[in-house]
């Protein structure tokens, strides 16, 4: 591609408007030392709303969306990188404060890379993704928290979506017992096969109840926030843990300290976006070893570059399920 080239993008140019598909080139690029010609993305609950325009996620105008990406780089002032490497990159603000990768070509910072894992394609890398990796920082939390497996049921809800789904597999696994939270009945025997052993219908979960309920759960993952973390909190066994990462029934917590100072129960926060690279790579490397990769294909859906818009509305409705990657060149 030289430099002449455009190439497209999604871009969000007004606050609360959807993203139009626009031509870019070279001189659109953001300051950074590193430019990767991206191959691939994927979708996820944050960028539903930066397309749809129904959330605000650009903190500055214009801005291409997309908060993950995987390709190779084609130019690189950063000493860490060189032309041809494959790299990953996910968080950092990308879609936020800094281009993102809805597009063919970006420039980033080299020190927001990480090298694809050897033991993942590009497509695999993005079959992740943020949500995947957020969900194996979730298991580094709760490891570090004492879980281990025999000590009872771990809870994962939004199980189906992408977070969740991997979050299943991965603690299967690993060889602890899984419950999956899902609204959606139809997707029990997907989860089923993911390594879930059994469900509970997300409903049991949002509705607020006592401070302190029967303890259920050794453990959990919480991708939703609000009231289904407040219940969750209260079913948790003694000295058990919850790893919160995710907000999507609210960012409300309208809880009691019960939970921590009777049962000693940590509610352990997970942020993907600016974790240290060491805490990534180590993640990554987990990825490679503890996601099966015929499980990781089971839960991943491939798609082309023109389904963006559709696919941003179909994550917020709820209608996607597992990981959505974007073949940008498709």
């Amino acid at each position: 591609m030289s430099a002449d080239d455009t190439y497209p993008a999604y871009v969000v140019e007004e606050k609360g408007k959807p993203a139009r598909l626009r031509r870019l080139t070279d001189a659109d690029l953001p300051e950074g030392d590193v430019t990767v010609d991206v191959a691939y993305s994927s979708l996820n609950f944050k960028d539903g709303l930066a397309v749809t325009g129904k959330g605000p996620i650009a903190r500055r105008l214009p801005m291409v969306c997309g908060i993950d990406l995987a390709g190779t780089v084609s130019a690189s002032g950063s000493p860490q990188w060189k032309p041809g490497d494959e790299v990953v990159l996910t968080g950092w603000g990308l879609s936020e404060t800094h281009p993102g990768g809805f597009t063919t070509r970006q420039r980033v910072r080299g020190e927001w890379l990480v090298a694809r894992p050897d033991a993942l394609t590009a497509e695999q890398s993005m079959a992740i993704g943020t949500a995947g990796l957020t969900a194996m920082l979730c298991v580094l939390e709760l490891e570090g928290s004492g879980m281990t497996p025999g000590q009872g049921p771990v809870l994962v809800t939004g199980a189906s979506g992408g977070v969740g789904s991997v979050a299943v597999a991965v603690l299967a696994k690993l060889g602890y017992e899984v419950v999956a939270a899902t609204g959606r009945p139809e997707s029990r025997a997907y989860l089923g096969d993911l390594g879930a052993s059994s469900f509970v219908d997300r409903a049991e979960l949002s509705e607020p109840g006592r401070p302190l309920q029967k303890e259920r759960w050794a453990h959990a993952v919480d991708t939703v926030g609000s009231t289904t973390l407040v219940s969750v909190l209260s079913q948790i066994g003694y000295r058990g843990s919850v790893a919160a990462c995710g907000l999507a029934g609210g960012n409300d917590l309208p809880a009691t300290v019960l939970p921590f100072i009777l049962r000693g129960v940590s509610l352990l926060g997970v942020d993907s976006v600016q974790c240290p690279t060491d805490v990534r790579a180590e993640a990554w490397k987990r990825l490679g070893a503890d996601l099966p990769q015929d499980l990781l294909a089971q839960l991943t859906t491939a798609r082309g570059f023109a389904d963006i818009p559709r696919l941003a509305e179909d994550i917020l409705a709820g209608r996607t399920r597992g990981r959505v990657v974007i073949d940008i060149n498709r």
